[in-house]
């Protein structure tokens, strides 16, 4: 291709207008002496701890008792030494210190970092019991499973809840930004959003799981199902004299144990609370509490139909239906 000189040459123009746009106080820029936590490193740190997760599933193969050791180890020593920066990074930012970042500020920095990736680190072998839980759930709750191996390989739902553990295991430890970074990828591959602030117990499976939406404040118990377009969300946002949004409130619904949510159910608000071992039915829309052991569904609709001239049509009747044989009188 040759090159047109005459339109290149008005690059440097325009590169002087989109500079004078990154002016003090440009919300779409970061031009501290401290960078944020890097994207790229955060994922790549993601797909580390799935292999330590899940060892042999994963990208490694051949993995046998004498050599997992040694690869384990290896994989930790990496991730602490990632981890233990973005960590750093994080926590300047959120303090508000990386715009101007003095030596003594970034060690200071390095140091907690350095102590809450090992934190981090260490609540490992308990989040692979609780993820037992959970790819056991799915077998459990989906006779179309044919092994564990299928969930850990194929389920999207399992994806999306080993991200989302991870990430509230560092929530817990107070890392600004990095859990929400690593939800929404999980978001982005799965359709599944789940907030790393959200508190799910034991036994958790989502099944399909496209448009699942989990609030920050929502509680959900152990052994409790959902299916895809399932969202527990907010009522309203509650602002205050000036209009600015009242944060750190609860907002979503607390679910109790062994509860099943069907195809998208609704459930809204920071009082409602889906008492234990009941069943939400699909596309039902929920902003008030349901007492233990209560079935909630939509009354059954009913099809209208119109001709082409306008004139309403009686609906089909199903086959099974019309085949039945009458009661004589």
């Amino acid at each position: 291709m040759a090159i047109n000189f005459q339109i290149k040459d008005k690059l440097p123009e325009l590169t002087a207008r989109l500079v004078e746009t990154y002016t003090q106080g440009d919300p779409l820029n970061h031009l501290g002496h401290c960078p944020l936590p890097n994207y790229e490193v955060i994922i790549n740190a993601i797909e580390d701890l799935k292999e330590v997760l899940y060892p042999g599933y994963r990208r490694r193969d051949y993995l046998h008792r004498s050599n997992v050791s040694y690869y384990v180890g290896w994989l930790l020593d990496r991730l602490h030494e990632r981890l233990s920066m973005q960590i750093a990074r994080a926590f300047c930012h959120g303090a508000g210190d990386d715009i101007h970042c003095t030596p003594q500020q970034r060690m200071d920095y390095e140091a907690l970092g350095q102590k809450v990736a090992l934190e981090f680190l260490e609540q490992l072998p308990e989040l692979r019991r609780i993820l037992a839980l959970d790819v056991q759930a799915a077998y459990d709750g989906d006779p179309a499973c044919k092994s564990l191996d299928e969930v850990i390989f194929c389920y999207p739902g399992l994806e999306a809840v080993t991200i989302y553990r991870l990430a509230h295991a560092l929530h817990n430890l107070r890392v600004p930004l990095i859990p929400r970074m690593m939800t929404e990828w999980a978001h982005s591959r799965t359709g599944i959003d789940i907030h790393p602030g959200a508190k799910i117990g034991k036994h958790f499976f989502i099944d399909h799981g496209t448009g699942v939406v989990i609030g920050e404040t929502c509680e959900i118990g152990d052994r409790v199902k959902l299916y895809q377009g399932v969202t527990l969300g907010a009522l309203s946002f509650p602002t205050d004299a000036e209009g600015n949004l009242i944060r750190g409130q609860k907002r979503h619904p607390t679910i109790e144990d062994r509860v099943v949510i069907y195809a998208s159910a609704t459930i809204l608000g920071g009082e409602t609370v889906i008492g234990h071992d009941s069943v939400i039915g699909s596309s039902v829309w929920l902003t008030s509490s349901v007492p233990p052991y209560t079935t909630v569904t939509m009354e059954k609709p009913r099809l209208r139909m119109r001709g082409k001239n306008g004139d309403e049509l009686q609906p089909p009747v199903p086959e099974a239906i019309a085949k039945a044989p009458t009661s004589p009188k």
